[in-house]
């Protein structure tokens, strides 16, 4: 592909083994260069870093962008005469005290990018959106002068995948965040949302964070897995099918990318895409992901007509996968029933009782379970057709 005049790969995945600040350097600049990242930067611009902040959270637990990844992105920028800014709105209240903390906890206050302390909403139309029509959004990112989406590559209970077009949900005020899981309680509809965001804020560059990435119970509660490389590109959903592809997961099992690829956003596997250098050397062999079936359609089995709909709201019911609590890491804090859209959760004796008939399956309170009591389980029958 073509940018600023010279020929460029539309994706490149680099090798970052450390979070060693001169490594760092060496591994952004390379992955740069590749892709013509940073030739669209000129002097004055103000550059949105929207990072994932997803909680007041230490780098070391995997949960969000790594300060030094930020830092020396922000003095790159800072070379080219921009002004970065970095930011994000997590679950939570989107204002100075709550976002103090979380950039205390993450690192972003010893980083050269200017923290937001915008803490504005405005309302926006997406006209061009096939879901979204309408939505409330961070004010800061609208008066910028160009987006960088810098993602963390993370399992996730919901949408499979935590990467580049997940973390543009950061642009909703995190108090609004359980209202849109509970307007789009579908996986399909809720992906297609994503995309519709993704359409609309048209980041100029896009980063995945994957020097140290997270497996297991994402997007918060899972294990930190060091697998060592950075990826970059200009499409959110493309550079979704190249990390899907390093860690091993069905793209088929990833709504946002189902979304994507009907829309011609992007193609059916990873190897079909244009990518810098050989992407297969940083597959990462036995990374614990979080398939997801929800989306699968079993009409035509039956025939279609009522048949098939029953039988594929059958299936969907049980072979969907769905949040349950570990018991014994339970401290009875009642955050996943404060933070449940559809009030599904109640205590009892001091521990969560899910009403399945309510559950919406967004997976909020696993994503928010401070002590990761909260699992994705998947129904028996699900495992056995998953063999």
């Amino acid at each position: 592909m073509k940018r600023g005049g010279r020929t460029v790969a539309e994706l490149a995945v680099v090798a970052c083994v450390d979070y060693n600040p001169t490594r760092v350097r060496e591994a952004l600049e390379e992955l740069l260069t590749r892709i013509g990242g940073l030739d669209w930067v000129h002097p004055g611009m103000r550059v949105g870093i929207k990072a994932n902040l997803v909680a007041a959270m230490s780098p070391e637990r995997a949960a969000t962008t790594h300060p030094v990844l930020i830092d020396a992105l922000a003095g790159m920028l800072l070379e080219r005469g921009a002004v970065p800014v970095v930011g994000d709105s997590p679950g939570g209240l989107f204002n100075a005290p709550f976002l103090n903390r979380v950039y205390a906890a993450s690192g972003m206050q010893s980083t050269r990018a200017e923290l937001n302390r915008d803490f504005s909403t405005r309302e926006i139309s997406l006209p061009e959106g096939r879901v979204c029509k309408s939505a409330c959004v961070t004010g800061w990112l609208l008066d910028c002068d160009g987006i960088i989406n810098f993602a963390k590559l993370k399992s996730h209970g919901m949408m499979g995948l935590s990467a580049a077009a997940k973390n543009l949900f950061g642009s909703i005020p995190g108090t609004m965040k359980p209202e849109y899981h509970f307007r789009y309680p579908n996986p399909a509809d809720f992906a297609g949302m994503l995309v519709d965001l993704d359409e609309y804020w048209k980041p100029s560059l896009h980063l995945v964070d994957a020097v140290l990435a997270m497996e297991g119970n994402g997007p918060t509660a899972g294990t930190p897995r060091a697998v060592g490389y950075l990826v970059g590109g200009f499409n959110p959903h493309k550079i979704d099918l190249l990390c899907a592809g390093l860690v091993g997961l069905d793209p088929g099992t990833v709504p946002t990318l189902r979304a994507a690829r009907e829309r011609g956003l992007c193609p059916e596997r990873a190897e079909e895409l244009e990518i810098a250098g050989d992407w297969k050397a940083f597959v990462t062999p036995g990374f614990v992901t979080i398939s997801q079936r929800n989306g699968l359609q079993f009409q035509n089995v039956m025939g279609g007509g009522k048949r098939g709909a029953l039988f594929s709201r059958f299936l969907s019911r049980h072979i969907a996968a769905r949040p349950g609590v570990e018991k014994q890491a339970c401290v009875g804090c009642r955050k996943c029933q404060e933070i449940c859209p559809a009030k599904a959760i109640v205590m009892k004796n001091r521990r969560p009782v899910i009403d399945r008939r309510a559950c919406i399956r967004c997976f909020c309170c696993q994503e928010f379970c401070p002590k990761g009591a909260m699992k994705v389980r998947r129904p028996p029958l699900a495992r056995l057709l998953e063999r």
